[in-house]
This record gives C-alpha cells, structure tokens and sequence, in this order.
C-alpha cells in the first residue's frame, strides 16, 4: 500500500479545497472509461461520450497520448498538476501546457511503465494534453460547473462537520473507502499501491472533492500533497438520494428526498442546489420536519446545517 508520514501539525492545517480543474481531470478519467457508476453519470456520458469519442478518432495521436497518460497504476504528472488554492481551470492548464516536453515523455514512460511508442516521441504533447483538457472543460463541465460547485460545497460541509463529530480518522477513512486508511502512528494509507511512504510533515495537504466516481493523489514536491476524492454519491446521484416509496407516500416524496439527505448536515442553499426544488419549499421542508422532531440544526461558522435526528434516521430505515 501507499502512505504518508505526516506530523499532527499537517494533519490539523489541512483543508479541503474546490477545483475546476480537478473536476475536469476527473471528467477527463470518466469519459476515456466510458463506464458510468450511476445513472446521473450514465445520462452525462450518452451526452458528451459521442463528442469526445469523435474528436480522439480525428486525432489518433492525442487519443494514444491519453491512453498512456491515464496508465493503470500511475497517471503521467505533467498532465495532472496539483491544483493551488483559488486557481482558475486556465491557470492550471496553463502550466499543463508550458510543461517541459522531455519532462512529459519521461512521464509518459512511467505511466506506461514501458517504452515510449514512436509516434509520441513528439515536442507537441503538453500543447496536445491541454488542447484535451479545454475541450472536456469548454464542452463538458463548464455549463455544469455551478451546480457542480454546490454539490463539492456540500460534500465539504458535511465532512467537515463529521471532523468536529468524530475527529479527523472518520474522515480520512471515508474519503475513498477501501483506499484511504488512517493508519494510525502518524501513516495516512493514500492508495493500495506498492509505492514507497513519503514524508510529507510540513507540507501542505489539501483534500479535493469531484464529483465523478475517481480519485488519485498528486504532489508537488516538496510543498503540497493533495487527495482528490470521489463526494458522496448522495449528492451526485439521484438514485442514491430516492426515498422509499413508503416514505414519499408518508412525507411527500420532496420532503422525503430533503430527510433523506440530511444524514450528512447540508445548508438550506445546499439542498436547493442539489435537490433542484425552490428556496421557499426547502425552507418548507426543514420547518416542517424540525417540527416533527426529525431534523435539527446547529450553526458551523457562518452556514446553519441541518441533519438528521435520531427519530429522522429510525423513520428512513424504517420499512414502510
């Protein structure tokens, strides 16, 4: 397995952050599979696959750039920077592209974990990769971004919450359960590679939530580390958050999908931008269900959050 060393000090500065480009690298990764996890992807995928799969047949060699560069165990770096904080999309792809082309075959060659092909020993990859990255960002993510940002926003809230409830190693080992582990003795398990521990106490280390269902890490050494991580699939899968029949029929199936939710705490502006219903009846919603002893709410710096009672969680399960 892959772990990093890291003092309490790093652990107790980090912080999780949003990222365009992160969310589009995670696109990216979802559109060269072609293989949805939920429906909310499977109708994002019948949308933008045929578009993507047609401008890699115009381009055989960008289509071979990125099978290489999204290798089986090891994605290429110059591809995949560590986003900064508060860094547009354009000003990480900007560095994609000004990337040194003998850096990015000697990448390549580990992604692969073999010989370069002949028709990629070429000065032109970067500028081909960050061509890739505008097309998925332009066509594919930007006219979702807002929603998208709502839904990270949301994921962010909750599991910053979840610090404050149980402490950072609940935390850690929900980010990509079965990947990420708190070891314990200051060892956070990144991935189940046979990679060698990395210190990194002193560094920054930043968690970044996408919403498609990936993750990896990467790094800039010897700064900053991050843990790009998939957000709950509640919130990015309307499958995920139906209620059961015999809840909506109790509640109202809109109500329903609100109590449904809020097993992790979420906003009143979170559960709008998530559920797609109005300001007023998510407003509605919550009263109501405060009423019935079913939510409560707690304020958390500036957001008021509202999650589930005890009485709320029994009423789900229940088999109605």
């Amino acid at each position: 397995m892959g772990w990093w060393q890291l003092n309490a000090d790093t652990l107790v500065r980090s912080r999780f952050v949003l990222s365009p480009f992160a969310e589009t690298f995670a696109s990216l990764k979802l559109l060269h599979a072609g293989t949805p996890a939920h429906p909310g992807e499977r109708a994002w995928l019948r949308d933008h696959l045929p578009a993507y799969r047609a401008r890699l047949a115009a381009d055989p060699t960008t289509a071979q750039l990125v099978r290489a560069a999204l290798g089986r165990a090891w994605i290429a770096d110059f591809i995949a920077p560590t986003p900064k904080d508060e860094e547009t999309f354009e000003e990480v792809v900007a560095r994609v592209r000004s990337a040194d082309p003998a850096a990015a075959r000697a990448h390549l060659t580990v992604s692969l974990a073999g010989p370069l092909p002949p028709a990629l020993d070429r000065d032109d990859l970067p500028d081909r990769a960050a061509a890739l990255l505008e097309h998925v960002w332009t066509r594919a993510v930007r006219p979702y971004w807002d929603r998208r940002r709502r839904i990270l926003e949301a994921d962010v809230a909750a599991r910053t919450a979840r610090v404050s409830q149980g402490g950072w190693a609940a935390v850690l080992d929900s980010l990509r359960p079965g990947q990420t582990r708190w070891l314990g003795d200051n060892r956070l398990q990144v991935n189940l590679g046979e990679y060698p521990p990395r210190e990194i106490s002193g560094a920054e280390l930043v968690f970044m939530p996408v919403t498609p269902r990936t993750g990896w890490v990467s790094w800039e050494e010897p700064d900053r580390y991050a843990l790009v991580y998939a957000c709950t699939g509640a919130l990015t899968d309307p499958g995920a958050r139906r209620a059961p029949a015999g809840l909506g029929a109790l509640l109202g199936s809109a109500r329903a999908e609100v109590l449904v939710l809020l097993g992790s705490p979420l906003s009143t502006t979170q559960l709008v931008a998530v559920t797609g219903q109005g300001l007023g009846s998510v407003g509605r919603h919550l009263r109501v269900l405060r009423d019935a002893g079913l939510v409560e709410r707690r304020r958390a710096g500036r957001s008021m959050l509202y999650s589930r009672t005890a009485a709320g969680d029994v009423l789900v399960d229940a088999p109605l």
